[in-house]
């Protein structure tokens, strides 16, 4: 059987069995629920499962049944594959009744060739429908009917630290874990990355790419994009979980994304330099070869001072000030830190977008 995708593929997707794994999570769930403190069960915002224990493992058995595998190879010469490599595997969640994927972007990241993996033998080809920088959000749309339900999207700002949560992984290693939230807050990425709300839990998911979040009612609540240290967050202990980019940062731009494949706000200023904050200072961890960054000098090691007059003392305000102060290509003004040498360097910054390789004919 030919598993490449744009090959020979199954005219239908094979029905994916309601097996333990779920009953199992469930089981976990319900042991949660028997066992927290009855003063918190009883406070206002605490949010329980529906039903019996039966009708929640069906819940969410249906909802484990919508998260598949995938596989992806990026294009040739794409620059993601120097930190993300060539090859991707991870996790989708069937998010609609068309069969739509919504996955984490850098799975597809300047894909070339998309699966949707239901174990080593049976894959169907899918192509890239959206990747969306602002968020970190990914859409695909297989070439043949899934068959698979779909979820429902839950609402991630009502969601409590007492709620248990069910995380799921899809392909040939998937697997269903139970975990709670830890905290909700924003979340500054080294690569030029921001978002708000982002949702930290425990225990860390072994296979958290693309992985989806579900509450006890089997309503999607995230996607799975990093393991962290410190699920708690600042001020905390160090205790291990995961990131997941929350889905109400997807919904106001659902239709956007499946119409032009990028949100307006994915067309933003790029300067190809990772950064790391360490004791209130921003330094300079990783620049891309022919970057903006590249291009003006900067390099590994620089402290940065300034951006365009604004005090830069965080990645968050490092981020939000290239991002709003004005056209995507325009020209930046990073002061940096070398030894005891404060320059200032002159960037022509990019859009993010134009610096993407993509498949022919996308």
């Amino acid at each position: 059987m030919q598993t490449s995708a744009g090959h020979g593929f199954l005219p239908r997707a094979p029905r994916r069995p309601l097996h333990a794994m779920a009953a199992i999570a469930c089981g976990v769930l319900m042991g949660w629920l028997c066992l927290a403190d009855r003063a918190i069960a009883a406070t206002a915002d605490a949010v329980a499962p529906p039903g019996s224990f039966a009708e929640q493992s069906r819940v969410l058995e249906r909802a484990n049944a919508a998260v598949v595998g995938l596989r992806t190879l990026a294009v040739e010469g794409a620059r993601s594959a120097g930190t993300l490599g060539p090859a991707r595997e991870g996790s989708g969640v069937v998010i609609d009744e068309d069969g739509t994927v919504l996955t984490i972007g850098y799975l597809i990241l300047e894909a070339e060739q998309v699966q949707i993996v239901f174990d080593e033998e049976r894959v169907l080809p899918a192509r890239v429908l959206a990747y969306d920088t602002a968020t970190g959000f990914g859409l695909v749309k297989p070439l043949a009917p899934l068959r698979l339900p779909h979820v429902a999207f839950g609402t991630p700002a009502r969601t409590t630290t007492q709620e248990p949560l069910m995380i799921s992984s899809g392909g040939p290693d998937g697997t269903v874990s139970a975990a709670r939230l830890l905290s909700r807050r924003s979340f500054a990425g080294y690569w030029e990355y921001h978002i708000d709300g982002a949702l930290f839990t425990s225990p860390p998911h072994p296979n958290h790419s693309g992985a989806a979040l579900f509450n006890g009612r089997g309503e999607l609540l995230g996607i799975g994009s990093l393991r962290v240290a410190d699920a708690f967050g600042p001020g905390h202990p160090n205790v291990p979980g995961n990131m997941f980019v929350p889905v109400d940062l997807l919904l106001p731009i659902l239709p956007e994304l499946r119409e032009r494949g990028v949100s307006a706000a994915s067309r933003r200023a790029w300067l190809g330099i990772n950064c790391v904050e360490v004791d209130g200072e921003v330094r300079v961890a990783r620049v891309s070869e022919d970057s903006p960054a590249d291009v003006a000098g900067v390099a590994r090691g620089d402290r940065i001072v300034r951006i365009d007059g604004t005090e830069v003392t965080t990645l968050e305000t490092l981020w939000k000030s290239l991002w709003s102060g004005g056209a995507a290509e325009r020209e930046v003004t990073l002061e940096v830190r070398r030894g005891n040498e404060v320059q200032a360097l002159k960037l022509q910054s990019v859009d993010r977008m134009k610096t993407l390789r993509h498949a022919r004919g996308i």
